[in-house]
């Protein structure tokens, strides 16, 4: 579908910008122009300890918060893309040189069937191509699952965060050789969409240093504020 087919179906069906409010795609050209186009390091304070450096493209406020929450919780899934291209630039910044897997921190089952979509996927999914567009050696993969008792994160503190996650992710066999079907040697760069804590990114990073994969970074779409800037 063209970009003139695709705006005129969002007005037809009532679409307004999330940025503007304006009728017509979920997101304008001039709001999509504002977006940023390069990621900073994003540690969280206090930073868990041994975290693999985190890249955020946004603070998780203004246009990249409604960006974030139309997609996940309304399921305006025409902001995959524009989601994707802020991901992409903070994958660019935590890749390696060499081949780069893009693991999603995955959602919980319910959550998913809840919403109906699994938008940290798709948008992990979408970022790996338009980065592998730019020449890299990028592919995406779902390598983890959450164990049964992990409660919503939504309100928790950082300590009650990281008690909730402890141990709480792992790599099965069968994902982690379906992998190694696709590259031969690899290392992997984290994909979620909002870092907080940091916790959630941490349990995943241990998850999948266990069963021997390296972790060079951690991408994400945007952080929340209650971060320090630090050097890489």
């Amino acid at each position: 579908m063209t970009w003139l087919a695709t705006a005129a179906t969002d007005l037809l069906l009532g679409g307004r910008c999330v940025g503007c409010g304006e009728p017509g795609r979920a997101l304008c050209q001039p709001c999509r122009s504002d977006l940023p186009g390069e990621a900073r390091a994003a540690w969280p304070d206090p930073v868990p300890e041994g975290l693999a450096q985190p890249w955020a493209c946004a603070a998780y406020d203004g246009l990249a918060r409604e960006l974030v929450l139309a997609l996940k919780e309304r399921q305006v899934l025409g902001l995959v893309g524009p989601v994707a291209e802020l991901l992409a630039a903070s994958v660019r910044a935590a890749a390696p040189p060499g081949p780069v897997v893009l693991v999603p921190v995955p959602s919980r089952p319910a959550t998913v069937r809840a919403r109906g979509h699994d938008p940290t996927w798709a948008v992990t999914s979408r970022a790996a191509r338009v980065v592998a567009g730019d020449g890299l050696d990028v592919i995406a993969q779902r390598l983890l699952r959450l164990r049964p008792g992990v409660v919503d994160q939504a309100g928790l503190g950082a300590v009650e965060r990281a008690a909730n996650l402890a141990g709480s992710m792992a790599c099965p066999t069968a994902l982690l050789r379906r992998l190694s079907m696709r590259r031969s040697r690899v290392r992997v760069v984290l994909c979620d969409d909002v870092l907080t804590t940091g916790s959630t990114a941490r349990e995943a990073q241990r998850a999948l240093e266990s069963v021997g994969l390296e972790v060079s970074g951690v991408a994400v779409v945007a952080a929340t504020q209650r971060r320090s800037r630090r050097t890489a």
